[in-house]
């Protein structure tokens, strides 16, 4: 159960809000009823019948506005006691709905909590405004295991719709980021509103985990140099990447078109991948023209990463899978799922 599943109805089949709508309905029908019965049996005009009968429901022991007659005395008894059950009900329905409330609070951030603390290899994404929300959109696209830190509490309705698992708390606070598993995560992304925070955020986090991943947001060009000093690996300028995608989308259109297409999730025909090689792979030490790559799955090797870091762009026949490589191929999902498989079993 997540953080947007609602607690279940009780033994009676109905939440809290319901009992509380009914004991509304059930006060509002209480005093019309009294109304109308002191106008028929007393005559009374609909102020007195009114008044009457909330005083009579109260229980407040004031006056009878005018004498009452046998029938209007058994009237006003029956409907003392039964203003006295709508009350009582409609005082169990609030308390039940304000505690019932809270506690659903309570339980859906212990919920979130114990989810947190079994996730391992995750990234934590810290900031969930405009840059940040789509990040995490992407990435759990890819069922990529996240978690995010928001100081803005205006923002939690936000992530709660999106079922993000989520800490509200300031992301360069050490406390918040070891509760976010900072010991356990693969990657940090800052994407805070300002790159000052981004600066203090990077490096609390470096002095944590100093093995960690960490990408950062810079809005300003001075800011990239400080961020990288700090211990980001990687920094990316939201700003830069926007005017070099227009750029492409003029010098080459077609070019541009077929990589969004690769790297979009609504496609199943089409997709980049990049894939690990495991050292138990069965196409380890394998050339490429060896490994039947092309004929079992029907797949385009466009690339491979050496562990060192050098990039072999369209390779030979002849290139040698190895371990601790990363393949990037080109192809159906099925297919690369397929290949995943095997390269990484």
């Amino acid at each position: 159960m997540d953080s947007q599943e609602r607690f279940s109805p009780g033994v009676d089949g109905m939440g809290p809000s319901k009992h509380f709508v009914i004991s509304v309905a059930l006060s509002i029908l209480t005093i019309a009823v009294g109304t109308i019965g002191y106008q028929s049996i007393e005559g009374w005009n609909l102020l007195d019948s009114i008044y009457m009968t909330i005083i009579t429901i109260a229980t407040v022991g004031y006056a009878e506005v005018h004498e009452l007659g046998d029938v209007g005395k058994v009237f006003t008894i029956v409907l003392i006691f039964f203003g006295m059950v709508t009350t009582t009900y409609m005082v169990g329905s609030v308390v039940q709905f304000m505690v019932e409330g809270r506690i659903r609070v309570v339980m859906g951030r212990r919920r979130l909590d114990r989810k947190i603390d079994r996730l391992k290899n995750h990234y934590i994404v810290c900031g969930y405004g405009r840059i940040g929300r789509t990040l995490c959109q992407s990435l759990m696209q890819g069922r990529v295991g996240l978690v995010v830190v928001e100081k803005s509490a205006n923002l939690i309705p936000a992530m709660e719709q999106d079922r993000v698992l989520y800490l509200h708390g300031d992301a360069a606070s050490e406390a918040v980021l070891e509760k976010a598993g900072i010991q356990r995560a693969k990657g940090l992304v800052a994407v805070l509103a300002t790159d000052t925070d981004n600066v203090f955020l990077v490096l609390t986090a470096r002095q944590m985990a100093p093995h960690l991943a960490i990408i950062a947001r810079a809005g300003f060009e001075d800011s990239k140099k400080k961020l990288l000093a700090v211990g980001a690996n990687l920094v990316e300028s939201p700003y830069e990447m926007g005017a070099f995608r227009m750029a492409q989308r003029i010098l080459r259109p077609t070019v541009t078109s077929f990589l969004e297409s690769a790297f979009s999730s609504a496609r199943k025909d089409i997709q980049m991948e990049e894939l690990a090689v495991s050292a138990a792979s069965a196409l380890a030490h394998l050339s490429l023209k060896d490994s039947g790559i092309r004929q079992k799955y029907n797949l385009i090797i466009i690339a491979i990463k050496k562990p060192a870091g050098a990039m072999l762009f369209n390779p030979s026949f002849e290139a040698v899978i190895q371990p601790g490589d990363t393949v990037i191929a080109v192809g159906e999902v099925d297919n690369l799922d397929q290949l995943e498989k095997v390269l990484n079993p």
